[in-house]
Parts: C-alpha cells; structure tokens; sequence
C-alpha cells in the first residue's frame, strides 16, 4: 500500500517544545525520509472553534503563527501539503454523513471529550456540541485524504481507534470506501508528552508552562532556570531524584550524548551525568546550565528561519492558499466516492 500520512495542530497559539518532541520531529524525519505519496499537515482551526468560539481572534493570529512555527523547524511545503481546515469544505459533509454511523454514547465515551466534559463541568460550564463531535470531525480529516498513517502520540491513540470504528461501520454498511488508519507512535518514549516547566501538568499554552519555539534565548535560560526539580536535593551534595525530575526529563527527550559531552565537559554521556546527580555531588544549576544550552542549540536555527518568513508573509499566505486547493482537490475525490457509495449522488437526475 502506497503511505499516505495525515497530522496536524490546532491553532491556538504559538507551537512549544511540547509540540517538537511530541511531533515535529517525527514529522521532519518523515518528510526527510521520504517514504510516502502524499504528507498533509492541517491547521485545524476548525476543531479549534470547539472550544474557543468566543476568541476567533486568537485562532485567526494563531494560523500565521503556527504556519511560521513549521517553516522554522524546518516543514518544506515542497515535500508536504500544510494547508487551514476550514478552506476545505468536504471535510464538513464528510463529517455530517458520518454521524449517522457512530452512536452518541460512544461519542461521549471518548477519553478527550470526556475530561474535556468534567473540565467544563468543573466551572459550571457546558461543552459545545462542536467539541462533542471532535472525534467524527477527526475520522473525517484522516478518511478524506485516504491517509493510511497518522503520526500521533499515545495520548491520541482513542480518537485514531474512533476512527478506525467509524471506517468500518461505514465500510459495512455501503461497501468498502474508506481506508482505515494506522497510528505511528514515536520511536522514542521519551518523544511522548513533554510535561511542563513547572514539572506537574503537560506542556499547555493555557497554564502557562510552555518554552516556546519562537522563544529567544534569554527567555529560554529564565524558564529553564526556575524549572522544578528534586524538592530534596537542596545541596548539590545531597543524593538526587532522577525519575519524575523535570531537568532530567528534559534532557532525556532532546539531548545526545554528543551534547552531553560538548556542554558539560566533564561527562561523556546523559547516563554518567545522572549517575552522578543521584549518588550526590551535582548541583541542580550545573544540570540547567546544560539543558539550557541544549535548548538554545535546537531552537536558534528555528529562529533565524522564523525571522526570514515573518519578513516574507505574502509567501507564507501563498503558500496555505496553495496547499488549501491541492488538499481540496484530493478531499473531493474521496467524497464523491462517499456519495456514490451511499446511493447520494443524483448526478444521473439531477441533470
């Protein structure tokens, strides 16, 4: 079978260190291996609306940034389709005809619809009807391309599994049409969710706990330096935490040995540095200094690049127009194959 992948973001903001180890580096050894027919990356601004309805504003500034965030981390629009969600009204129908082939209740029963649900529920609010269906809308974006991989992180396996549920039912009931999906996990457990600088949540622009990709290197060393660590390691004497250590953690997830030993000098890989730091005699600030330098080493081509495009935004534009149509012109392909399936397409009538 020919590979044909799907991935994207929501555009809420600006991309972070999360959204690199989770999944844009997957997505750049993807692109650079080049073992596919076709690579859509979708900004998905109309998932985004599921719960920000009431801040159109945010999502449309947040499009720009995140198509500037994927040319400087190096996404070639010669070799993948990024184009807006919402410039491909197919994905809209797709969504409509596949609620009629998944129950409500399994709906509901989504672990991300879930805790969304008891969130909203938390503060007295309810969760829109939009942000209920996220995972059809979902099924939709993947089926319309005909993508048969979807580089995602443990914590999206549920709605890949939807998806899948969602393809067969349909399959059954109106012949084979859809492709069903495979989720491709990071090699790398350590690419899994990256937890934020304050070393309790995950990674979220919301609570404010983010090193942003387009942060400079200042910034950078600030956040890293108040970064939670070993509550007990108080002298550098003092034997260390590795595990749940947010340092640590961090330098597992971006850091070779090569680094390791261009930064520290004293050791030759990650697993000596710890070694020391949990028999005692490593201080927290000589571990940051590292991860600091780790850090500013990756994110300071993405900021050069970012500085070039954001000085070049008609190309930018140009580039999500383009990448809108092609995505649009393999869309309707699939959803007239949908039609004809369904016995809706009143071509032969509707003369």
């Amino acid at each position: 079978m020919t590979n044909i992948l799907l991935t994207g973001d929501r555009p809420t903001g600006k991309l972070h260190l999360g959204h690199y180890v989770g999944s844009l580096m997957r997505r750049i050894e993807l692109q650079n291996k080049g073992d596919y027919e076709k690579f859509y990356i979708m900004i998905a601004d109309t998932q985004a609306l599921g719960d920000n309805s009431d801040n159109v504003a945010k999502i449309r500034e947040s499009i720009m940034n995140v198509a500037l965030d994927y040319l400087s981390v190096g996404l070639d629009p010669n070799k993948v389709t990024i184009f807006i969600q919402s410039q491909v009204p197919e994905l809209t129908e797709l969504t409509c005809y596949y609620m009629n082939v998944v129950t409500l209740a399994r709906v509901l029963r989504n672990p991300t619809v879930k805790e969304e649900m008891a969130e909203k529920e938390k503060h007295g609010k309810s969760l829109p009807v939009g942000f209920a269906l996220y995972p059809i809308s979902q099924a939709a974006d993947i089926t319309a391309f005909g993508s048969n991989i979807v580089p995602v992180g443990e914590d999206q396996l549920p709605m890949i599994e939807q998806t899948r549920e969602i393809v067969r039912a349909f399959n059954n009931l109106y012949g084979e049409t859809l492709v069903e999906p495979n989720a491709l996990l990071p090699e790398k457990k350590s690419r899994g969710r990256l937890v934020g600088i304050d070393g309790k949540n995950k990674m979220s622009k919301s609570l404010d706990n983010c090193i942003y990709l387009s942060d400079d290197a200042q910034t950078v060393k600030q956040k890293v330096m108040s970064m939670y660590t070993d509550p007990n390691h108080i002298k550098a004497s003092d034997p260390g935490q590795v595990e749940g250590n947010t340092v640590f953690t961090y330098l597992d997830a971006l850091a070779t040995d090569e680094d390791i030993k261009k930064y520290s000098i004293e050791y030759d890989t990650l697993d000596q540095m710890k070694a020391h730091y949990s028999k005692g005699g490593l201080g927290d600030v000589k571990v940051k200094k590292v991860l600091v330098e780790v850090i500013n080493n990756i994110l300071e081509p993405f900021r050069q690049r970012r500085a070039y495009y954001e000085q070049r935004k008609d190309e930018v534009y140009n580039m999500l127009v383009e990448g809108g149509k092609k995505a649009r012109k393999d869309a309707q392909h699939t959803l007239q194959k949908v039609r004809k399936a369904m016995g809706i397409d009143y071509s032969d009538l509707l003369k």
